[in-house]
């Protein structure tokens, strides 16, 4: 279990985004709305800290997909990082991107009524329909 003294270090597929997060991830989920699925092309595994925890290096390039929220990748490789509601002062971050372990354990699926239906989520997490 992490604890507030805990980092992350992360990155892209080039090496042109690095990104530290202080504290670790203080949420952990799995996202399977439509939008993360054509993303990630599954679903898309985040953790979520304040943006204060942060220290990011390179350019991140971020997309409004949706009037709510932004979504941060790198304009070299494409990698998706990063997503930010636009009224929260939280991040969430891709943990497919945190080089090495992470400690951290899944604790909810998230906008699982726009899952995928070539998969069934049977691991007995908690699930949220949105």
């Amino acid at each position: 279990m992490q604890d507030q003294n805990d980092v992350l270090k992360g990155s892209c597929n080039c090496g042109a985004v690095t990104f530290t997060v202080h504290g670790g991830g203080q949420s952990v989920s799995a996202c399977h709305c439509g939008q993360c699925r054509k993303q990630s092309g599954h679903y898309w595994a985040s953790g979520y800290a304040p943006r204060s925890n942060f220290d990011i290096t390179g350019e991140v390039r971020w997309f409004d997909l949706t009037e709510t929220a932004t979504r941060g990748f790198c304009p070299a490789c494409g990698c998706f990082l990063f997503w930010k509601a636009h009224d929260e002062d939280g991040m969430s971050f891709s943990l497919g991107a945190i080089d090495g372990p992470t400690g951290l354990s899944l604790q909810k699926h998230i906008f699982v009524a726009d899952k995928g239906d070539y998969y069934e989520i049977a691991d007995g997490v908690p699930q949220r329909e949105q």
